[in-house]
């Protein structure tokens, strides 16, 4: 029977994460983590002479989440952006798993057209060291530039 290598687990630190907004490039090291999901739309077909209900694929949706040190204003001013002119800020977001210790090799995927639904605009807190924020995105398409290597049991 094959098992997992211990060493194929991916280290959840060993990875990167930039952001290209336009012609710049930002080097997202203030992330602590990114969680980004497709969710599928359905809808339920029901059939004749059956009692359950079918579901047929019709589409999708593609949201996140990054948790980040509160260390950058980058976010902040897309937001002033949008409030004082109405021009809101489109990008891309490049996730790279790459655990050095693992013979998987690594993926990278690419978030396109996101933006951002929600940002601490200002932030106290007395009883923190180190002060972090939650911002929830939207993206709307998807590019695997790279993919793990096929994994080989012991």
């Amino acid at each position: 029977m094959a098992t997992l290598k211990a060493w194929d687990a991916i280290n959840g630190a060993a990875g990167r994460c930039v952001a290209t907004i336009g012609n710049d490039i930002e080097d997202m090291i203030y992330v602590k983590n990114i969680r980004a999901k497709v969710e599928k739309k359905k809808t339920e077909i029901k059939v004749l002479g059956q009692t359950g209900a079918k579901h047929k694929a019709n589409g999708w949706k593609g949201t996140g989440t990054m948790t980040m040190y509160y260390a950058t204003s980058l976010f902040r001013k897309m937001i002033d952006t949008y409030i004082r002119d109405g021009v809101d800020t489109y990008f891309e977001l490049l996730i790279e798993n790459k655990d050095p210790s693992s013979d998987i090799g690594r993926q990278t995927i690419i978030l396109k057209q996101v933006n951002i639904d929600n940002i601490d605009i200002a932030k106290l807190d007395i009883n923190s060291t180190e002060l972090d924020e939650e911002i929830d995105f939207t993206f709307n398409d998807v590019e695997i530039r790279n993919e793990f290597d096929q994994v080989v049991g012991e």
